[in-house]
């Protein structure tokens, strides 16, 4: 008799699990939490689970995190997940780049890679975005994730991370020298009184 088994049911353990197009409304918690310890791809596209993906961010060592095609919004809400280095996130409603970036941002502090394309926040030719709309993006969110080396499927360029500062530090500093002109004034007119 083999001791090593005798008594014990151990779970196969995966690198990489796929839940695409299994018509779940719910995040298979059961499954997934069973791999804490090796599942580095969770792939959960084409379904439409309402979850609260709290319980994902036991997934320690998880990398890859793939939620093509569920309708989620730019309000969905992720636990902070430092291991998380790629988030696929296509073909959904995200239609708030701003609220959307910033919980990326805050969430994935290690993130690489990021794929949102065909959600309205990403204009592209794809889906009636212009080319300046599509630069526009693409600055906005470089500049909001610096280390980001993939966004979509094009690779972030150095020229492109110094422009997107540049236009970012831009936007900051009128707004800082128009406020220091406006306290300008302010002291002009309390010098003539």
């Amino acid at each position: 008799m083999d001791h090593h088994t005798s008594g014990q049911h151990s779970q196969p353990s995966f690198q990489w699990l796929s839940f695409a197009h299994q018509g779940l409304t719910e995040i298979p918690n059961e499954a997934i939490l069973t791999q804490t310890d090796t599942l580095e791809v969770l792939d959960l596209s084409y379904n439409l689970p309402y979850w609260n993906p709290a319980l994902l961010g036991q997934l320690e060592k998880l990398s890859t995190l793939i939620l093509d095609c569920n309708n989620y919004t730019s309000h969905i809400k992720f636990p902070y997940m430092p291991s998380v280095t790629t988030v696929c996130i296509n073909k959904n409603k995200i239609n708030n780049l701003p609220v959307f970036v910033e919980e990326i941002r805050r969430k994935f502090p290690n993130i690489k890679i990021l794929s949102m394309m065909n959600n309205e926040a990403a204009p592209s030719y794809f889906n009636g975005g212009s080319l300046t709309q599509y630069k526009d993006y693409r600055q906005y969110v470089i500049s909001q994730i610096p280390g980001l080396e993939i966004l979509d499927d094009t690779e972030v360029l150095e020229k492109e991370r110094a422009q997107a500062r540049k236009t970012y530090r831009l936007q900051h500093s009128s707004h800082s020298s128009r406020k220091r002109r406006g306290d300008t004034s302010k002291k002009d007119t309390h010098t003539h009184t």
